[in-house]
């Protein structure tokens, strides 16, 4: 007994059997356009895949119907004008999903049909990962202004792969722009919106061409190649690289306290003058250690006093750099009430409920006769130490506190090396670091193959509040030279001179060394046996980090390159890589293994037919 099977699937997509308008027509008035199908159909993600052009400022209705898609255009005609609503592969039939395929509806209202295409590919600016979902737009007006002024005149949108194509251009001269439109006015209206633009301009033109298609008899197996002719349009490799403005609009965001003894400020971008904070109910002359960002975007106040750390509640007077309505930096001043996470008495209690339980562990120590303690336990400050066990040459040790230092006693450091059995003092450096608060580094001139014991006395360091930390003793090893390979990259393309940083990347995309270039070259030294991918970009102004754009500025992002092949250090070897940045074009350079933004898995369709006729071992034949 059994089910009946309902005979052979449904495997043939969507057909238009007629559209009103009719497809291509021209001096079309109507704005509603209707689309038939031979059998019913549903529409996915109209918002993000539909894409009407010239672009509506008032959204367009676009819904399914059965077996119809009616399309209902708010916006007035433009006269002599080519319309196009491309549904990319929005279309597949109701009950197996069965995709149609890219669909470009197109009508004029005026005498002819334009019908120049051009297509490219939208990058991030800082990493050339392929931007999804973008508006990429075109203007024949080549103002500098434009892109705020009006908005563009023909849209699409990228897809996956970043790529994108502009049907329905008229002969002209063109630029083209990116634009990830956050209010719906196709024009650069907002400082939060990424952007692309270029000075490059070009003319759309077209030719014929061949493209071979290829039909497989199976999987292993060719059957035929078929030259199939077409218009090939051009320019169809057009590379825009977006990028998000540096925030210039400064205000204070937040601030918080959530640990009692102390408080953070966060702006949304810093500032050389740190703000000016003066008590209300408290005296704030020399109650605070001021750490800041590295961007002096968020501020930390320490509270020296303890009396202060068990306030509550602390009213203060802070004046900052703030960024007034025309867009001009004044100074302004706020009175702000600053609570504790966690009230004083709160913690009152969860001290004293720690201390209870800890009496009672006592308790039944001393009733066993094991040794106990008397005195509930200061705890000490704990810093962490950054020391591995097997460490290279050119990595030094760091340790980090998780309070601001009062003292710290570098007598108390010892550094020793093996040599032949015996244990030799080794001469160190000790010193903040750069931009990370807390945070001390230990350099040396560590020798490969030598072992070496870092130890630290007791009360070496002691916090504000009195805390000191214990003695410390850990042992390592520098691992060997014959346990790295060595990169040498040679760089051409472009003028390489000390602006230029190359990084080293792994498979997750991770930097984990970077140089600057030299003579022509980048030297990588100390590199762990693995694959590594290359990336490279112009540091234009020194600062030793990749700057983003400024369109009113007219500056584009820093370059940014990536060598397109993975590269295989192996222990003991030097390699060598000769590298042109812009042999490959921009848009092909990132390899595919460390690109985040995959394609979307392309929609086919399925032969479920022939599948189930080779399943019964009967001759399958096409409908």
């Amino acid at each position: 007994m059994g089910s009946p099977d309902g005979g052979w699937y449904d495997d043939t997509p969507p057909r238009i059997v007629s559209t009103t308008p009719q497809d291509r027509s021209v001096n079309v008035n109507e704005q509603k356009v209707t689309i038939l199908f031979d059998e019913y159909i549903k529409v996915e993600d109209v918002t993000n895949k539909v894409v009407v052009s010239p672009p509506q400022l008032e959204m367009p209705e676009i819904r399914a119907s059965g077996k119809k898609i009616i399309v209902e255009l708010k916006d007035s005609l433009k006269p002599n004008t080519t319309y196009t609503i491309d549904f990319s592969d929005a279309i597949s039939d109701n009950n197996e999903g069965n995709p149609m395929g890219n669909y470009t509806y197109t009508f004029s209202t005026g005498e002819q049909i334009d019908t120049f295409e051009v297509a490219g590919t939208v990058l991030n600016a800082e990493d050339l990962e392929p931007v999804k979902g973008i508006l990429v737009g075109l203007y024949d007006d080549l103002s500098d202004s434009v892109f705020k002024t009006k908005p563009l005149s023909r849209v699409s949108r990228t897809d996956s792969r970043g790529r994108f194509v502009v049907k329905g251009m008229a002969p002209g001269t063109y630029r083209a722009y990116a634009l990830q439109d956050a209010d719906g006015d196709y024009q650069f209206s907002q400082m939060s919106e990424a952007i692309a633009f270029s000075h490059q301009t070009f003319e759309p033109s077209s030719k014929p061409d061949i493209r071979q298609d290829t039909v497989w008899r199976d999987t292993l197996h060719i059957d035929n190649i078929i030259r199939v002719p077409y218009t090939h349009y051009y320019p169809d490799d057009i590379v825009l690289l977006s990028f998000l403005h540096p925030q210039t609009e400064r205000y204070l965001t937040k601030v918080e306290r959530t640990e009692p003894d102390n408080f953070k400020v966060f702006f949304t971008y810093g500032h050389p003058q740190l703000p000016v904070v003066r008590g209300l109910n408290f005296d704030s002359s020399d109650a605070f250690i001021v750490e800041h960002s590295a961007q002096r975007d968020t501020i930390t106040y320490w509270l020296r006093d303890t009396t202060l750390v068990n306030r509550d509640t602390l009213n203060v007077e802070m004046s900052y750099m703030m960024t007034d309505t025309t867009g001009v930096l004044i100074s302004h001043t706020d009175t702000l009430e600053i609570l504790a996470k966690t009230p004083y008495e709160r913690r009152q209690r969860d001290l004293q409920r720690e201390i209870e339980k800890w009496q009672k562990e006592q308790d039944k120590k001393k009733k066993r006769d094991q040794p106990y303690d008397s005195i509930y336990p200061v705890k000490p400050l704990q810093p962490v130490w950054n020391v591995p066990n097997d460490m290279d040459p050119d990595r030094n040790l760091s340790v980090s506190f998780p309070k601001p230092l009062a003292r710290l006693d570098t007598a108390a450091i010892h550094l020793y090396t093996k040599v032949d059995s015996l244990w030799y003092d080794v001469p160190y450096e000790f010193s903040p670091k750069d931009s990370i608060p807390r945070t001390y580094e230990l350099r040396a001139e560590w020798r490969p193959g030598l072992e070496y014991s870092l130890e630290v006395d007791s009360a070496a360091f002691a916090d504000i509040y009195g805390l000191v930390s214990d003695a410390k003793k850990q042992g390592f090893k520098v691992r060997s030279l014959d346990a790295y390979s060595t990169l040498f990259v040679q760089l051409s393309g472009i003028t390489i001179d000390s602006t230029v940083v190359v990084q080293l990347l792994d498979k997750s995309s991770n930097v984990k060394k970077r140089v600057r270039a030299a003579d022509g070259a980048a030297e990588f030294f100390y590199v762990m046996p693995g694959q590594y991918y290359l990336s490279a970009f112009v540091d234009a102004n020194g600062n030793d980090r990749w700057d983003t754009g400024d369109y009113e500025a007219d500056r584009q992002p820093e370059d940014v390159y990536f060598y397109p092949e993975v590269i295989e250090c192996k222990a003991k070897w030097d390699v060598t890589e000769r590298w042109n940045l812009t042999a490959t074009p921009r848009n092909r350079q990132k390899p595919a293994a460390i690109t985040k933004q995959k394609a979307d898995k392309e929609k086919k369709l399925r032969n479920r037919n022939k599948e189930r006729a080779e399943q019964l071992g009967i001759e399958y034949e096409p409908r």
